[in-house]
């Protein structure tokens, strides 16, 4: 047999040829019986049924054993109440917290502590809605599981009287709160201390009543909500402004230097002057309180100013005489302590420079003596006064002395005069009072407004207000007469005002003596002033009233009436009449006053 070589086998066998192994399956064995393969499922099948029927049949035991009860774990305010059913749990909490009802709670915020009383906070036990908070026991199997080997607590549910717990955590907030202190400079004599800040806080008692109704069963101490309320100064701020402002201001003098005279600010004097107060951004500004600065400056300096004068009119020999005006060279203070906080802060060059300014008269020489005041226009006379009112006359008279009302200016009493006290040398004198006689400072003035308001009335002055006094006074002209009251502090309540209605000026004369008093009006006369008084009608009896206890005065009392003034302008050139002004006026009875 012949035998042809396959080209793609080697030539020789001295040439390298891979040879890949071939691995044979291992012979098959006998195969498995189905029926062994059906007996292990089966049996596979009955145990996973048995464990799934034990657990069921547990899970079920376990389901109706515990059916009502409280979930398992739980716990209401350290309680342990899982496990119980809900009448058992009822009473056991009623038995173990039901006292926090008549004990104190202590309540704390920030560093204040307090107790308050819960019925009188109007706090309370709600235990079965408790109890329905903590649930019932879940269905859930796995959740059942669980709950063997977990707790959680519930919180107790309690109610309150809201007006009551307001009421108490108000009263707390007032001593909780307090509001920021602002970090500043101040002086210990010359030497700055810085002040740090402190921030404030402020009681949240819409969260702390939610704290109080949600822990105060369960809580040793209740701890309640603060709201802070920041400062506005940083400290940082409060060490740059001493060490770059407060310490250098206060390290010499500075010296006000005026014409021909200096004035010196000791350190003692800055320090006083020297506040700081807080800034935008957390900073912290200087400020200087120029009325401290001039008081300290001023009276060196006061021989370099001339102070200006208004022209009066000064009555010699009983007849009206200009006093010239004076013009004003005095130191615009304002402008002179501009610089001043920047002089402060130098080491060197602490001095200012006072700036002058010129003030001219409001009323100059030549003004007053185109007036035109040159004869009495009007003028009254009173008289009849105790010794103690007259001092208060006499010192309301000197005051008014001279007064001049120019051309539309209106004249009132109260605010010419000032306060009428002891420090401006008035005494305690007679008065009327709810028609009793009694004492006060300054009694007997309004005599002096019924004769001041009887000259402006005959000198044709236009009335711009005032008021008749209650009671009819018989000295006095019914229907034209005045009383001015003020209270302590000088505050104006009754005044009496004229409005100089003339083209010409108007000055006020005042002529005392120890029995009478006269007020005579200059100017340029323009009216003929006739009175022409009303019939009384309206009369009223006067009623009884005891008087006081101390320093009583009987009194007969005196009848009440209505009656009128007529005042008729006539031109005192051409005696034509200008005008007539009627007045009506009610006075009210005045009590007889009995005596115990």
């Amino acid at each position: 047999m012949e035998f042809s070589r396959d080209p793609r086998w080697p030539e020789s066998h001295s040439e390298q040829t891979d040879i890949l192994p071939v691995t044979m399956p291992e012979p098959a064995g006998p195969p498995e019986p189905e029926s062994e393969r059906g007996g292990r499922r089966r049996l596979a099948v009955i145990i996973t049924g048995s464990v799934l029927g034990a657990l069921a049949a547990i899970y079920g035991i376990d389901l109706l054993a515990s059916q009502g009860e409280v979930p398992r774990g739980v716990s209401v305010a350290g309680v342990d109440l899982g496990g119980m059913s809900h009448g058992a749990a009822d009473q056991e909490l009623r038995a173990r917290i039901g006292a926090r009802l008549t004990q104190p709670v202590r309540v704390r915020a920030g560093d204040v502590e307090a107790s308050l009383t819960p019925s009188a906070a109007g706090l309370r036990l709600d235990i079965p809605a408790t109890l329905d908070a903590a649930g019932t026991q879940p269905l859930n199997p796995l959740t059942r599981l669980t709950s063997m080997f977990s707790s959680h607590e519930v919180d107790v549910v309690t109610r309150a009287d809201e007006t009551k717990l307001a009421a108490t955590l108000e009263a707390l907030r007032a001593k909780a709160d307090h509001d920021p202190v602002e970090g500043t400079v101040r002086f210990d004599g010359v030497q700055p201390v810085a002040v740090e800040p402190i921030p404030g806080r402020k009681l949240d008692t819409a969260a702390a009543a939610e704290t109080v109704l949600t822990r105060w069963v369960s809580d040793d101490v209740v701890e309640l909500p603060l709201v802070p309320k920041p400062v506005k100064v940083s400290s940082a701020a409060v060490h740059e402004t001493l060490d770059r402002v407060a310490k250098p201001a206060v390290a010499a003098p500075v010296v006000v230097k005026g014409e021909g005279k200096d004035a010196r600010l000791a350190p003692l004097d800055i320090a006083g002057a020297l506040t700081f107060t807080p800034g935008d951004g957390g900073a912290l500004n200087p400020v200087v309180d120029q009325a401290k600065i001039v008081a300290k400056a001023e009276p060196q300096l006061q021989s370099s100013e001339k102070e200006g004068k208004d022209a009066q009119l000064v009555f010699t020999s009983g007849k009206p005489s200009v006093q010239p005006s004076v013009d004003g060279h005095t130191i615009d203070w304002e402008a002179s302590l501009k610089p001043m906080l920047d002089v402060l802060t130098r080491a060197d060059g602490r001095e200012l420079e006072a700036q002058y300014t010129n003030k001219p008269a409001k009323v100059t020489t030549a003004q007053a003596e185109q007036l035109g005041v040159n004869e009495v226009i009007g003028e009254f006379t009173t008289g009849g006064f105790a010794q103690d009112s007259g001092v208060n006359i006499r010192a309301v008279a000197k005051k008014v002395d001279g007064a001049l009302v120019k051309p539309g200016e209106t004249f009132s009493l109260n605010g010419f005069t000032g306060p009428r006290g002891a420090p401006q040398g008035y005494v305690e004198a007679g008065v009327i009072e709810n028609g009793a006689p009694a004492r006060e400072v300054g009694g007997g003035i309004s005599q002096f407004a019924t004769t001041l308001y009887n000259a402006s009335y005959f000198a044709g002055m236009k009335d711009a207000g005032h008021r008749e006094h209650s009671y009819y006074i018989s000295r006095y002209p019914a229907a034209r007469e005045a009383t001015v009251f003020q209270n302590p502090d000088g505050a104006s309540v009754i005044d009496l005002k004229f409005t100089n209605d003339s083209e010409t000026g108007v000055a006020i004369q005042t002529i005392w003596t120890s029995s009478s008093l006269t007020v005579k009006l200059w100017g340029t006369k323009r009216y003929d002033v006739e009175s022409v008084p009303g019939e009384r009608s309206n009369f009223s009896e006067p009623p009884t009233k005891p008087g006081p206890a101390e320093n009583c005065h009987t009194g007969a009392g005196a009848q009440g009436f209505t009656t009128s003034d007529t005042r008729i302008l006539r031109d005192a050139a051409t005696g034509r009449e200008v005008r007539r002004d009627t007045r009506t006026v009610h006075y009210n009875p005045q009590p007889k006053i009995t005596c115990g």
